[in-house]
């Protein structure tokens, strides 16, 4: 069984597009039914505000694999200096179930979702003829700096200016050089929020702030789940998930547009609907778009296989007995 640990994923390192790629790939085996993935339990006590999620899966096509993850989510922990999540994924044998590999890292998590959301980009730049992207990003802790990352590796030489938003002191220290010319910290949500034609949450907050209606022809990426009151989307269309019965649960935005304004799983399209059926080809150009991702195992699992794959052929990590 191998055993990766966080200084041995940091060294297989980040291709950012063989990431999105195999994330493409799985939403394809999404696709076509091949795949296995319950409702996820979420296991709450004492402080509700923290909870510890069990995501198991099993993914067919080329992917091949079954696993869970388990991860917790403690926004308090940054108060006293530790990660708001910790994680670890195990893969089993899709045919003994035997466990095969144990990663023990955050990592794969924020990567998996930045990957998620570097597809949605890319499909929305294909849909639309969007020459310069202004890139809007609120919330830099690790999965903003790593969304930043993504795009500027993805689709840098379109980006013109990134707007950074954060309640906190935004550190661009580990930004190269050749990046900061670009970005502009702003001193509200709202800067970032009216000059981004892609936007960003990437936020910790139990309240919901974002009050304003979405600029004409906007990609909203709302990765942090919980940051738009209900009547700044309620004109809002296209709105994509990635799985209604996941997303439309735990106080989500897309909850409360279900339970505020009516909104149903029909009025919503999948991302397997972008990726397979070019969904976003149809909306007028002027139509800002939602995504809204709860977060899938079978994307994790997909991506903890990546890992391990790239591990086995560089000869990393520990072989455990």
């Amino acid at each position: 069984m191998l055993y990766l640990n966080d200084r041995d994923i940091r060294e297989v390192g980040l291709d950012w597009p063989s990431l999105v790629e195999s994330i493409e790939t799985t939403v394809r085996i999404l696709d076509s039914g091949d795949y296995g993935q319950p409702v996820k339990p979420y296991l709450r006590y004492k402080n509700p505000q923290n909870r510890i999620i069990a995501m198991p899966a099993y993914v067919g096509g080329n992917v091949n694999a079954a696993g869970i993850k388990w991860i917790s989510s403690f926004p308090d922990n940054i108060q006293v200096g530790l990660p708001r999540a910790h994680s670890i994924i195990v893969l089993n044998d899709p045919i003994t179930g035997e466990p095969i590999s144990v990663l023990s890292s955050p990592l794969p998590s924020i990567v998996r979702t930045a990957s998620i959301s570097g597809l949605m980009i890319g499909y929305f730049l294909q849909a639309r003829s969007l020459e310069r992207i202004h890139l809007g990003i609120i919330g830099w802790g690790p999965i903003g700096q790593y969304h930043f990352q993504m795009v500027m590796a993805l689709y840098g030489d379109r980006v013109e200016r990134v707007r950074i938003f954060d309640i906190r002191e935004v550190d661009l220290s580990d930004i190269s050089s050749i990046y900061k010319d670009r970005i502009e910290v702003e001193e509200t949500w709202a800067d970032v929020y009216r000059k981004s034609n892609i936007f960003i949450t990437c936020t910790v907050s139990n309240h919901r702030y974002i009050d304003m209606l979405p600029a004409e022809g906007s990609l909203l990426l709302n990765i942090s789940l919980r940051d738009y009151k209900p009547e700044a989307l309620a004109s809002v269309k296209a709105i994509i998930v990635d799985d209604w019965d996941e997303v439309c649960r735990e106080n989500t935005d897309i909850q409360q547009l279900h339970l505020k304004h009516g909104l149903t799983r029909a009025d919503t399209r999948m991302i397997t609907d972008v990726v397979s059926r070019h969904c976003l080809n149809e909306l007028r150009a002027d139509e800002p778009i939602f995504f809204c991702p709860m977060g899938m195992a079978v994307f994790d699992i997909a991506t903890a296989v990546y890992f391990v794959k790239k591990a086995r052929e560089k000869g990393i990590g520990t072989e455990l007995q």
